[in-house]
């Protein structure tokens, strides 16, 4: 038999989640694990536009916990499914690479503006999208319980991504662009 990768089921406006509930497919649940999914898209297409470099091992490292995080937003509240394992120190390899990056970055003076270079500009929407998933994830945990190691993770990770597109910008020749902002009137 083949594989089918419809099934129907959602054509009510629902979905499922791990553990058999089913929620409309607007569910703040659904727009966390989804937003995720959408980072996790994007951190593929920075990782490949830089293929060959050490970033590129962290950020599959990153996308795997993506998944991972995917995963527990995307199981009912009390099910029993065993869900893969995430570690703590995930956030400390985070923080460790935000360091070794910023380390061979020139001070930052101003706020800057994407567009140095495209793999720059592709980490900054994925520090976008990785905000957006953040802000989700701590509105489904004021209705529901989430581990907070999640909401963590995302908040260290979009640093991270911001971090990176500096580094990605000097890496490929670009230079920043500082924000200059308007005199007011």
């Amino acid at each position: 038999m083949t594989f089918k990768i419809y099934t129907r089921k959602g054509d009510d406006g629902k979905t499922g989640l791990i553990g058999g509930d089913r929620v409309a497919k607007h569910h703040i649940r659904v727009e966390s694990y989804g937003t995720v999914d959408e980072l996790n898209s994007h951190i593929g297409l920075v990782r490949s536009n830089i293929s060959n470099t050490d970033e590129e091992n962290i950020l599959a490292d990153i996308q795997n916990n993506l998944f991972t995080i995917g995963s527990y937003l995307a199981s009912s509240a009390g099910s029993k499914m065993n869900l893969p394992e995430f570690h703590e120190e995930s956030i400390q390899v985070i923080e460790n690479e935000i360091d070794r990056l910023t380390a061979t970055l020139p001070e930052l003076k101003n706020f800057i503006l994407p567009g140095a270079t495209s793999q720059g500009a592709q980490a900054h929407i994925a520090r976008c999208v990785c905000r957006r998933a953040e802000r989700l994830v701590v509105h489904l945990s004021d209705i529901e319980e989430i581990e907070i190691f999640i909401i963590m993770y995302l908040n260290r990770l979009s640093d991270y991504l911001f971090t990176l597109a500096r580094f990605l910008d000097m890496k490929f020749g670009g230079q920043e662009i500082p924000w200059i902002p308007r005199a007011s009137k």
